[in-house]
């Protein structure tokens, strides 16, 4: 699996349109043969912060991801919302998924 954790910091006034542009992007990456998960998460205490939780089942489907229509339409329209820019942190699947515990 490649995990991504996308870190994005959005302007107080952008916060609907930026919700708006990323569930249409999440919706249509699940239909993605390459993605496992893509969650959208937005934190408590701060509704300007997001964080999408991306899982691929190789880096190849991570890559191809961002050749899509849908991600570089996101990728347009939510730049002018930033804060600051978004960035990713990699992680490794370490829990014994379907072998049980």
């Amino acid at each position: 699996m490649h995990i991504v954790l996308v870190h994005i910091h959005i302007k107080p006034d952008s916060v609907d349109a930026f919700q708006t542009a990323t569930l249409h992007n999440a919706i249509n990456s699940y239909k993605e043969p390459g993605c496992a998960r893509f969650d959208v998460i937005q934190q408590q205490d701060d509704p300007t912060r997001f964080v999408l939780i991306e899982v691929y089942i190789d880096e190849d489907a991570s890559a191809a991801h961002k050749t899509t229509a849908h991600y570089k339409t996101w990728r347009e329209t939510v730049a002018d919302m930033m804060a600051e820019d978004r960035y990713g942190v990699k992680y490794n699947n370490i829990s014994p998924g379907d072998e049980g515990w």
